[in-house]
Formats: structure tokens, sequence, C-alpha cells
């Protein structure tokens, strides 16, 4: 009898430890969620399935996407009214760069007290998509309004929801500032797409030859896209009074998307007198994430500023 005392009690030490770890996993794991109960304008592409690259135990990028997600990122201090942005990582729309621009940009988030959503989005595609130009657009608007229809849930303020995009996630970020009331498909929730403020970080913006990263282009438009869909597209044009204010950090040197994108959608952003901030860095190349090395290292620290002069965290 005395034995068996001793091993309930045991038993009950071990089940409470491994519930309150369970517990405190779950309260620091992020929790993926599925975007589309029915994905629109699927095509059925049986043998087109995800590549993930794992390095020690974390996927670094992911391609061949068909199930868009979004991963929940929330800061360890809960607070109300908080503000909320979706990533958008980049990889020329072939690949997501989803370590590096978006697991990494989130956890800086958080450090700041913002909720961080990265959103994995599918990668236009004829095999898996009617219209592959707006299959990225599509995911992004119902990201933000999932995330701003559960704004109590998470205890985000509903007028502050940003989204931030790297490379050609800046492009997709961009193009959801300027066409998020393009009705793309049949919308089931209510809420408005368009985000309260977007930080756009060495941007893919035009899809003009002359300043496009071809790749990108390529992927969206195809190898031969006509010139009204290369206007559409080109999001310098198509800010209006009412397109979000925006951040905006690109290095000089960057060889493989030109400055010139970042540029001339300020241009355009101060034309149309909306609030805009650009960094110009004089060194760093492209894809310098949350910034290793020269003078692009501290856009995170400009960034910082900018949005707490927004007085959004």
């Amino acid at each position: 009898m005395k034995t068996f005392k001793k091993f309930n009690l045991k038993k009950s030490i071990y089940i409470l430890s491994l519930c309150f770890g369970i517990l405190n996993n779950l309260h620091s794991q992020n929790e993926i969620l599925p975007l589309w109960n029915k994905i629109p304008s699927e095509i059925s592409a049986p043998d087109y399935t995800e590549k993930e690259i794992i390095k020690e135990g974390k996927v670094q990028s992911t391609s061949l996407v068909t199930i868009p997600t979004l991963s929940v990122f929330l800061p360890k201090e809960i607070k109300p009214n908080q503000t909320a942005v979706i990533i958008l990582p980049g990889g020329g729309y072939s690949h997501l760069s989803i370590d590096k621009e978006g697991t990494k940009v989130a956890q800086w988030l958080n450090s700041l007290g913002i909720a961080a959503f990265v959103l994995k989005y599918r990668l236009p595609n004829d095999l898996i998509m009617k219209d592959k130009t707006i299959g990225p657009l599509q995911d992004v608007q119902e990201a933000i309004r999932y995330v701003r229809s559960n704004a109590v849930k998470w205890n985000i303020d509903s007028n502050k929801i940003g989204i931030m995009g790297f490379s050609a996630g800046g492009h997709l970020a961009s193009t959801l500032a300027t066409h998020y009331d393009d009705k793309t498909y049949e919308s089931t929730i209510k809420t408005s797409a368009r985000p309260d403020f977007s930080i756009l970080i060495y941007p893919v913006i035009s899809m003009e030859n002359a300043i496009t990263h071809k790749g990108s282009q390529t992927s969206l438009l195809g190898k031969e896209p006509s010139k009204a869909l290369i206007d559409n597209f080109s999001n310098e044009k198509k800010i209006t009074s009412e397109t979000p204010p925006a951040f905006l950090a690109h290095a000089s040197d960057d060889g493989a998307v030109l400055p010139e994108n970042s540029i001339n959608y300020y241009l355009a952003l101060k034309k149309n007198n909306v609030s805009a901030e650009l960094h110009l860095y004089e060194k760093g190349g492209h894809g310098f994430g949350l910034g290793v090395k020269d003078t692009s290292q501290f856009w995170t620290i400009d960034c910082k500023e900018w949005l707490k002069s927004h007085n959004l965290f």
C-alpha cells in the first residue's frame, strides 16, 4: 500500500511536470494556421509538392508552396491594442527565404513588443493557379483580413496592422499597399485588406524592364508580359493619397534589385502627400536581412525610430 502511494506521488509529479512543460512550450511555440478553407482559383497538381531546405533543424527556405500558412509570433509580454506586422519573405517569387526574412524578423519585432505573422504565400505558377499574377496577392489580402478579423483574440489594434516585405516580398507588400481594393476572389471575411503601414526592405517595386528584377518579373508575369501587365504591377505608378505610409531601406550598391525601385516609390508617395521615409545606405548589397555588415546593418535602428514616431509601439 505504501509502495502504491509512493508510485502515485511520483507519477503525479511527473504528469504535472510534463503538463507544465507542454504548456510552457505551447506558449513559446509558433502557432501555424492554414490561411484558406478553400484556396481560390486553385488547380490540382498532385505531383507539385512543397520543397524545404532545412539546416540545423530549421527551415531556411521553401519553394513550390501549395498550402499558404500564417505563423504566429506573439511577444512574451502581451499588451492590449498592440501593433501587428505581416511579414513577406523574399526569394524572387521562386522560393521563400523563410528563416532570414521571416522567422528572424518576427523575433526582432517581438523584441519591440510587436505581434508578427510570417506568411508562407503561394509562389506564382501556372500549374497550380488559374491566374498566377494574382495568386500571391490573394494570399496576402486574405492574410491581412484574417489578422484584422481576429484582432481581439491577439490583443491587436485593428488600425495598427502593417505589412513588411523583403525583395520580391517587398513587391508583394507594395502590391497590397496599392491594390488592396482589387477584387481578386470572393472573401468570406468582410474586413478591409488595406494595411495601415508598410515596411519595404530592398524591395522590388517596379516591373519596368529598365529597373525591375528580371527573375521576379518572369516568375510573376511570364517571359513576355504585355505593357498593360507591366504597368499594373509597377507599383510606383499605382500610388494614391490613400496608399499607406511607408518606411523603405535599400543599399546603393544593390546589384540585384536597383535602389531606383525604392527611390521611385518614395518620390511617388511624396508626390501624393503620403508620409514616407527612405534610407539609402552606401553599402550592403542585396539580401542583408536584419543587417550583418556595412552601413545597412543599422536599418533596424532607423525602422524602430520610425515605428516609434508613428506610435506603433
